[in-house]
């Protein structure tokens, strides 16, 4: 064992020192100014030249948290200053390190940074809370020999101990900003996608237009959009980006844009969706693609003309001449956005008569799963809208989300619904 010198300081002024670290632990959550009065305290009262601390970092590695000097001042290059491997020592294996010369004590003197650096007093302890290392607490003297004491050790070591709490609480609080910083993030986002989507339904004389807009997060990769054209036409838009979070909002917005852009100066509906696929294509990254469904209502001519880039096809029902509904599905003209920038798309032209609908939906509303593990499917909303047909649009729009809900059970949807629903009166 390797002999210390005994500590002259009396016990109740280690009592006093350990009451005004613990004030000094619990008067701020800003950690490096906690660290720093208490390790100035430290030195001062066991006679180091130079103390520190050493965390451990999400990547298992040290980083230095404190570097102080005998004259309160942070240390530069601290890493140079130090024997991390000592450090590492302590922070593997738990055990406390204290030491009269490292010159000479047979554990150290072998090694190149004691020797480089001519460390003599060296005092080290683990930062623990439940089992798990956070890093060391480390002073040293290269000056004189036998400056530490075995109360040193204990001061040192009831030290760490708050140190420890006062990590975590600090890392704990920092994780609490941000999550709130991006929650608050989030919903700037959400303000700002629910502002791009229309607050109130599209008009055109003659017809009736819902839509709805459900993200399954607080941003979502869904987006509905509508267009006036001279001559009595309005453009319809649904598109559903193939991804989640984040990402998908921000592609969402930019192909929403780029959309817009492509179809107001288009002579046809496909010509419209052929360059906004090789504008999309050009920016896409992380082979991010949107599916999409246009449709160009004529309300002169009582027509739709559609493309669908990828998208589930959309419901069309008509009555026949017996009053029963029929239903057919608009099939997929071309690839979704995204994908391959040379693609063609093929546009298609269909009557649209009085009583007659057209469902846009994306694939939350076919996709969703309840606790049995069964999809809603295309079956049920089929029948859905058969039951409903003889309503409003709205109508139609408040049978589908009664339908999802009383199928869910209350199980929380996984991806984002969109409807955009059009009746002709």
């Amino acid at each position: 064992m390797v002999e210390t010198t005994e500590n002259p300081q009396p016990s109740s002024d280690r009592l006093a020192l350990l009451y005004n670290l613990t004030q000094t632990f619990t008067s701020t959550l800003d950690i490096d100014e906690v660290l720093n009065r208490v390790m100035d305290r430290v030195i001062q009262n066991t006679r180091a030249e130079r103390g520190f601390v050493l965390v451990v970092d999400e990547n298992e590695q040290f980083k230095f948290q404190v570097a102080r000097g005998m004259d309160q001042s942070t240390l530069s290059n601290p890493e140079y200053l130090v024997s991390k491997s000592i450090a590492e020592s302590v922070a593997r294996s738990g055990d406390p390190i204290i030491t009269i010369d490292a010159q000479k004590d047979p554990r150290f003197m072998s090694r190149e940074s004691v020797q480089v650096l001519g460390l003599r007093s060296i005092l080290c302890v683990p930062i623990v809370l439940k089992g798990t290392n956070l890093g060391v607490i480390y002073v040293d003297n290269h000056i004189k020999t036998g400056v530490f004491t075995h109360d040193d050790l204990e001061l040192l070591n009831t030290i760490a101990s708050s140190a420890a709490i006062a990590i975590e609480n600090a890392r704990l609080y920092q994780l609490a900003v941000e999550k709130g910083r991006l929650e608050s993030e989030l919903r700037m986002a959400r303000q700002v996608q629910e502002s791009l989507m229309s607050s109130e339904s599209p008009e055109l004389p003659g017809w009736e237009f819902v839509t709805r807009w459900l993200p399954a997060r607080q941003v979502a990769g869904d987006f509905y959009d509508s267009y006036k054209f001279p001559g009595g036409k309005l453009g319809l838009v649904i598109a559903d980006v193939a991804d989640k979070g984040m990402p998908a909002a921000l592609f969402m917005a930019l192909t929403r844009t780029i959309v817009r852009a492509s179809l107001d100066s288009a002579s046809q509906p496909k010509e419209g969706i052929v360059r906004a696929n090789r504008l999309v294509c050009a920016d896409s990254t992380g082979s991010m693609f949107v599916t999409l469904f246009y449709a160009l209502i004529d309300s002169t001519r009582s027509q739709i003309t559609y493309v669908n880039a990828g998208q589930n096809p959309p419901l069309m029902l008509h009555r026949s001449s017996s009053g029963q509904p029929q239903i057919s599905r608009l099939g997929r003209t071309g690839m979704a956005l995204g994908i391959q920038k040379d693609n063609s798309y093929d546009q298609y032209t269909l009557k649209f008569f009085p009583g007659d609908f057209l469902v846009m939906y994306t694939d939350g509303v076919t996709d969703l799963v309840n606790s049995n593990q069964e999809e809603f499917g295309i079956d049920r909303l089929i029948q859905v809208v058969n039951e409903a047909s003889s309503g409003t649009a709205e109508d139609m729009a408040r049978s589908i989300e009664k339908a999802l809900d009383e199928f869910s059970g209350g199980t929380v949807f996984t991806d984002d619904i969109t409807l955009v629903i059009a009746k002709r009166r």
